[in-house]
This record gives structure tokens, C-alpha cells and sequence, in this order.
């Protein structure tokens, strides 16, 4: 028999990111981490599922336009990301779809460079729930693959150093995820960023709030003191060479093909390589590991578990020998969006609830 509730119709909720901070409804880094951790046991489970659809449009499109043709220059270092993508998953209760238009260059704008919706369905009728702002959303969710990879890789018990290449949303939300995860076991942050103003920003944002200490740096001499180094750019080409990493590092990357040939060769054949999902990965392909292969003609999907590459989507024990470095990529999986909507949404109905009594 139906559940009338459930079913009934009922208005969709329009929640800007205003509404939520109106309504107290933005998630906390405990709530976010909450959500991504549920969604982490029920994707390797198997509870809960999704797919990723990524549409890249040509660089040399957007060049061709007159009005921006002059500030080409400025992205001689710096992919555009120009790209719509779609993030569609389904959990027990709820199904989900993100939408993300990205461009480097709204910055010129004064816009973010990618800008999320989120669709919250109920699942067994897949009607729409709600239509959240999912940005900073997005970005939050994005921090909380720091903590993730801290908690499964890093092995030290003393204070540790981390290197963290990007000053945006996501640097932002790494740094707050790992304050709240490892407040006692990191020490310092060094943080390298596209501008000087960028990162001078983001330290003199956060500094008063962190348990361990910002370091600004315009170099990559201290990384070799680092335990995890962390990319979360747009960048090009790679952002460091294999000599400048401590031979045990944690690498993890949250961006494009930030990373070196060389060290990937060297952590295929004596470490640790992970992603968040490899079939995600290779599909996207914009990613180091992925472009490893396919500029090889080959797949990451159809070698990569041939060669050792595991997933943090699959259940396992993680183990890895010490002073062997251990190599993580993540692309985003869509199933972290929709339990981090879920919550999103589920906070705001119980505060609009409780003060409409």
C-alpha cells in the first residue's frame, strides 16, 4: 500500500544559497563530513549509485570571440575548463543530478569559475524535491576527499606539513576539512597559489580559525618537508617535479593534469595508485593519470587494474609500504553531491519546520 505521504504533491523548494544561509540551513564541516562518510559506506556497499556525463567544448571557440581574444594571454599557464557536466546518482531514499558550467575565465567576470544546481528527487517517483545553489556546496563536499585520503594514507603520528598548490573555493575547503579532521596532527600548511593576492587572501581569511599555522610560499622548496601535498588548480602542465616530493609523499589531486610523467611511472611501479572511481576517471580524462594512458592510446579502465590501480569506491583494507609513494586521484563522485544535498535539504526542512510552530 502507497504511503500517501510520500507520494502527495508538494511544492518544490527554490533554495538559494541566501535561503539556506537565512534559514541557518548551510552545512557545518562536522554535517559535511557526516554526509560524505555515510555516502562513502553506501557506495561501497553498493546502496547507493551514479554516473558522470562531461561535455568539453573547444578552447579555440571561445578564443575566436573578439571581446575576449585580448585576455587570452592570461591563460598561458591555465586551462579554461570550459565544460558542462552532469552528476546523476540515486541513494536509498533520494536521487540526485548536479549540473556544473565551468569557465576560467568568469573570474574576469567577477563569477566563480564553476557555478552548481542541484536537483533533489524523491527516488521511487523521481519527483522533484528541491533546487538547491550547489557551489559551495559542491566545494565543501570537494574539501572533504583531504580528509578522506589523510585518514586512509598518512601513517605519521608526529606533526606533518602539508603542500597545497591553489588559493580557491576548494583549497578553502581543504584546509577547514583538514583543521576539523587533524587539528593535532598537522602542524603547517604551505600554500602556493596563482596570485599572491589569492593566497594572501585565503590565509588572512582563515588563519585566526585553523589549529595549525599558513604558510604563503611562491616556490616549491618546502615540499620535500611535506607528508601530503594536495593540487586543487587549473593549471596546464605539471605543478611540480618528482625530485622536489619527499619519496613517500601522499599526493592527492583534485584538478586536471597537474601531475609529472615521471612520478606517476614511479608510483605505477613501486607505490600506491588510487582513484576515487577508475571508470569515472578514465572517462573524464582530463586528469594525469587518465591522460597517462589514453596519450598512449590505452584506457585507463581496461589497464589500470591490470596495473595495480585501486579505488577508494571499493571496499578494501589499505595497506602500503613505508617510503613508497602513494598517488590519489579524484574526479568527484556524484554519489558525495547527492548526500550532501540530502543534508542540505533535510536541515533546512527541520529549521523552517521548527520555526513555523
Amino acid at each position: 500500500m502507497f504511503d500517501d505521504a510520500i507520494y502527495a504533491p508538494s511544492n518544490v523548494c527554490f533554495l538559494t544559497r541566501e535561503a539556506l544561509q537565512s534559514a541557518g540551513a548551510e552545512l557545518t564541516i562536522a554535517e559535511i563530513h557526516a554526509a560524505t562518510d555515510a555516502a562513502w559506506s553506501n557506495i561501497r556497499n553498493g546502496t547507493a549509485l551514479g554516473g558522470k556525463a562531461v561535455l568539453s567544448l573547444p578552447e579555440e571557440e571561445f578564443w575566436q570571440k573578439a571581446s575576449v581574444a585580448p585576455f587570452r594571454r592570461d591563460f598561458v599557464d591555465e586551462r579554461l575548463g570550459w565544460k558542462l557536466s552532469s552528476l546523476y546518482s540515486v541513494n536509498a531514499t533520494y536521487g540526485g543530478v548536479k549540473i556544473i558550467g565551468a569557465n576560467a575565465f568568469n573570474r574576469h567576470l567577477g563569477l566563480p569559475r564553476s557555478t552548481s544546481t542541484m536537483l533533489l528527487l524523491e527516488k521511487r517517483t523521481l519527483r522533484l524535491l528541491a533546487i538547491l545553489d550547489g557551489t559551495a556546496i559542491s566545494a565543501l563536499r570537494t574539501g572533504t576527499y583531504a580528509s578522506t585520503v589523510v585518514k586512509l594514507f598518512v601513517r605519521s603520528q608526529a606533526p606533518l606539513s602539508v603542500f597545497l598548490f591553489g588559493s580557491g573555493p576548494v583549497a578553502r575547503s581543504v584546509i577547514e576539512c583538514l583543521n576539523f579532521s587533524y587539528p593535532g596532527l598537522i602542524d603547517k600548511i604551505f600554500i602556493r597559489g596563482r596570485s599572491t593576492e589569492g593566497m594572501e587572501r585565503l590565509v588572512s581569511d582563515l588563519s585566526d580559525q585553523s589549529s595549525f599555522r599558513l604558510h604563503p610560499v611562491s616556490d616549491n622548496k618546502r615540499m620535500k618537508d611535506c607528508a601530503c601535498v594536495i593540487t586543487a588548480t587549473n593549471a596546464r602542465q605539471p605543478l611540480f617535479k618528482d625530485e622536489e616530493l619527499d619519496a613517500g609523499a601522499v599526493t592527492l589531486h583534485l584538478g586536471g593534469d597537474e601531475v609529472p610523467e615521471i612520478y606517476l611511472q614511479r608510483a605505477l611501479k613501486r607505490g600506491t595508485v588510487v582513484c576515487d572511481d577508475i571508470k569515472t576517471v578514465s572517462r573524464r580524462n582530463s586528469q594525469s593519470i587518465a591522460l597517462h594512458f589514453s596519450r598512449k592510446g590505452l584506457l585507463l579502465e581496461d589497464i589500470g587494474s591490470l596495473l595495480g590501480v585501486r579505488e577508494l569506491s571499493a571496499p578494501t583494507d589499505w595497506v602500503h609500504l613505508s617510503g613508497t609513494p602513494v598517488c590519489v586521484t579524484c574526479v568527484g563522485l556524484p554519489m558525495l553531491d547527492l548526500y550532501a544535498a540530502q543534508a542540505t535539504y533535510e536541515k533546512y526542512l527541520a529549521l523552517t519546520a521548527h520555526k513555523s510552530t
